[in-house]
């Protein structure tokens, strides 16, 4: 059985166009310069409704994670697998996998640098994933 997907809502539109073209898209509020994640279509910070998308740089690295051991029957992942939250180069926080590593705590070390992958899922939706970047 394939992976939970996100559905995607007209206010988040504009961020599965681009990971299908292979972009982690942002958004910047044209306001106060707050650059956010989740999308949405005003500021968290100070609610302005005039923001912008951005091609994001796709690096970050490793905030916090959690690795599980025992995968939910059916649900399209393989134990185990490490759910993490990455800070964005950008400044926002996100949470992902990291992939093309092993998940050990050996391997996932707090603070190390990584890059954004794309994982097709389906035509509509590409997730981002991150991996290690050559210099960790």
């Amino acid at each position: 059985m394939p992976r939970p997907l996100p559905q995607p809502t007209p206010e988040t539109a504009h961020f599965w166009e681009g990971t299908r073209v292979g972009e982690l898209r942002l958004q910047r509020c044209a306001a106060c310069e707050k650059v956010y994640f989740p999308p949405r279509p005003f500021c968290p910070a100070c609610g302005h409704r005039r923001v912008r998308a951005f091609a994001a740089s796709g690096r970050a690295s490793l905030h916090s994670y959690v690795i599980n051991h025992r995968a939910m029957p059916g649900a399209g992942f393989e134990a185990p697998y490490a759910i993490a939250v990455v800070e964005l180069e950008e400044g926002p926080r996100m949470m992902t996998n990291i992939v093309e590593c092993p998940q050990t705590p050996d391997a996932l070390v707090l603070d190390m640098p990584l890059e954004v992958v794309f994982e097709p899922q389906s035509d509509e939706i590409t997730l981002p994933v991150f991996r290690p970047t050559a210099a960790s």
